[in-house]
C-alpha cells in the first residue's frame, strides 16, 4: 500500500484563485471546500465553532477559515489574500482567497498573476455587477486558461434553473469576448453545501460537476520547460578563494525551458555570445536544468554581466527594446499620468522610464474603449505605451507570464504603481501622438 507523501507525488497541482464581489460568500464557498473535503485541522474547527457561538450563531462561520486578520473578521469582509493549501487524493491545491471590494482589486491581481485557474463568484439574487465584469477582466489579461462562474446562494432564489441560466448566460457572453478560453458555470449555496464538493439534491435539473470535481479534473498546463530558457541573473558569485580562484557563476532561477551544457546563449542586453560551461545545482555538476530551478550557471567567456541581465539561448533570444506597449492594472491610490517618471521592475531588472502615452482606459460596462484618457487611477485597466532608459529583453505575455510582465513602480517611495503585461490583450491598440518630455527624462 502506498503511503500519502507517495500518494501526493503521483497527483498534479492546481493553483487557483477565487473571486467575486462583496459578500458574494468567496469565504464561505473556501471555508466549505476545505471543511467538507476533511482538509481542516480539529482545533481549526473548533476555534471557527467557539467564534461562531460567541456571536450567537448556531452554525460554524466557514469563512472564519480564511478571513485571518482581525479586521476582517470584525468587519465580514475579505481585506488581504488569504492562501492556503490543501489536498485530496487526486490533486493538491494552492488557493487564493481574494477580496471583493472594489479598492482591493489589486489584490485580485496578486492572486490570479500564477493562478491556472479562477473562481468567479456571483450572488444568485444580484446576478453579473461591475465587479464581476472586473475580474473577468482581470482574469483574461492574466492569461488565466480556466474560470468557473459560481452562482452562489442558489438557496435564496428557490434553487430555480432560470434564473442560474440567465446569469450563466450573460457572464459568458461577456467573458468570452474578453477572450477567455474556457468557462464553466456552477450553481451553488456555499452556506447549505449544494454542488461544493457533494451533489445538490436540491437541483436535480444541473447535470454537471461539483466544484471541487472540476477542480480536481481540469487539465493543467503550466509545463515551463515547453517555452524558450530564460535565464534572469539575481547574483554573480565570486569565491576568489584559494579553492575556487577563478570561479564566476550567474545564480538565478531558470523562469522558462531548458539550459544545457555546450549550449551557445546571448546575454541581453549586450548581446554578447558564450557558451554554457557548466551549470551547478545545490552543490554539483548537472549538464542540464529547467524551470523553475534555482541553479548557478558558468560560462566559457569572461564577460561582464551583473544583476538583471538575461542569459537565453542563442537560437531563441528575444529582442530588445526601450519602447514597450502593455495593458496595465493601476494598482495605487495616485494617477499614473501621461508623462510620469517611474521606475519599471522586470524580472531582476529594474530600469528608469517614463509613461509616454496612455492611449485608452478599458470601459467594463460595455467593454468599449475611452480613448486617450490621460491618466489612470486606482483599479483601471488600460493602455501605455513606456519608453526605458535602457533596453529590456521582454517576451509577449501572450508567450510567458513570467518573462512577459512587469511592474511600474514610484521613484520617489518604492509604491507599486501597475501591473504590466506587454504585448496584445483584447484593449484597443489606437495610438496617439505625444509631446517630447520638457525635463529630460525624453529617452
Amino acid at each position: 500500500m502506498t503511503t500519502t507523501t507517495e500518494q501526493l507525488s503521483a497527483t498534479t497541482l492546481l493553483r487557483f484563485a477565487t473571486a467575486g464581489s462583496v459578500d458574494d460568500g468567496k469565504s464561505t464557498l473556501v471555508g466549505r471546500l476545505l471543511h467538507d473535503s476533511k482538509s481542516v485541522l480539529e482545533d481549526q474547527l473548533e476555534h471557527v465553532e467557539a467564534v461562531s457561538q460567541a456571536r450567537g450563531q448556531d452554525t460554524p462561520d466557514l469563512a472564519l477559515l480564511t478571513d485571518g486578520l482581525r479586521a476582517e473578521r470584525e468587519q465580514g469582509i475579505t481585506i488581504d489574500v488569504a492562501y492556503r493549501y490543501f489536498a485530496t487524493a487526486r490533486r493538491r491545491f494552492i488557493l487564493a482567497d481574494t477580496p471583493g471590494h472594489v479598492q482591493y482589486t489589486r489584490n485580485m491581481v496578486t492572486g490570479a498573476s500564477t493562478a491556472e485557474l479562477a473562481v468567479v463568484l456571483v450572488d444568485a439574487r444580484n446576478g453579473v455587477v461591475e465587479q464581476t465584469r472586473r475580474h473577468a477582466a482581470v482574469a483574461a489579461l492574466l492569461r488565466v486558461p480556466h474560470v468557473v462562474l459560481a452562482v452562489n446562494k442558489m438557496d435564496l432564489v428557490g434553487y430555480r434553473e432560470p434564473v442560474f441560466a440567465a446569469i450563466a448566460e450573460e457572464f459568458t457572453t461577456y467573458a468570452s469576448e474578453l477572450g477567455v478560453p474556457e468557462i464553466t458555470a456552477i450553481p451553488i449555496s456555499a452556506l447549505a453545501g449544494d454542488n461544493v464538493v457533494e451533489p445538490s439534491a436540491n437541483m436535480d435539473w444541473y447535470g454537471g460537476p461539483t466544484v471541487l470535481e472540476h477542480l480536481e479534473t481540469v487539465p493543467v498546463s503550466h509545463d515551463l520547460t515547453s517555452c524558450p530558457a530564460r535565464f534572469p541573473v539575481q547574483y554573480v558569485i565570486r569565491p576568489q578563494t584559494a579553492e575556487h580562484p577563478d570561479y564566476r557563476g550567474y545564480a538565478g532561477q531558470i523562469a522558462s525551458g531548458v539550459l544545457r551544457v555546450g549550449e551557445a546563449v546571448t546575454v541581453l542586453p549586450s548581446g554578447r555570445t558564450s557558451v554554457i560551461e557548466g551549470i551547478d545545482a545545490l552543490g554539483e555538476s548537472v549538464d542540464i536544468a529547467w524551470a523553475p530551478q534555482s541553479v548557478t550557471v558558468r560560462l566559457a567567456d569572461d564577460i561582464d554581466i551583473s544583476r538583471g541581465d538575461l542569459i537565453a539561448p542563442s537560437a531563441s533570444a528575444p529582442a530588445t527594446t526601450q519602447d514597450i506597449e502593455a495593458t496595465v492594472c493601476h494598482v495605487a491610490d495616485q494617477p499614473l499620468s501621461v508623462g510620469a517618471r517611474v521606475l519599471l521592475k522586470h524580472t531582476t531588472r529594474t530600469v528608469k522610464a517614463i509613461v509616454k502615452e496612455i492611449p485608452s482606459r478599458l470601459t467594463l460596462d460595455d467593454l468599449s474603449q475611452h480613448p486617450s484618457p490621460g491618466q489612470l487611477v486606482a483599479n483601471d485597466i488600460g493602455r501605455v505605451v513606456v519608453r526605458t532608459a535602457e533596453p529590456l529583453a521582454l517576451d509577449a505575455y501572450a508567450d510567458s507570464r513570467r518573462t512577459g510582465s512587469f511592474l511600474l513602480i514610484d521613484p520617489a517611495d518604492g509604491t507599486t504603481l501597475a501591473a504590466g503585461m506587454a504585448g496584445e490583450s483584447f484593449a484597443s491598440q489606437a495610438r496617439t501622438t505625444v509631446q517630447a518630455d520638457e525635463e529630460g527624462w525624453d529617452f
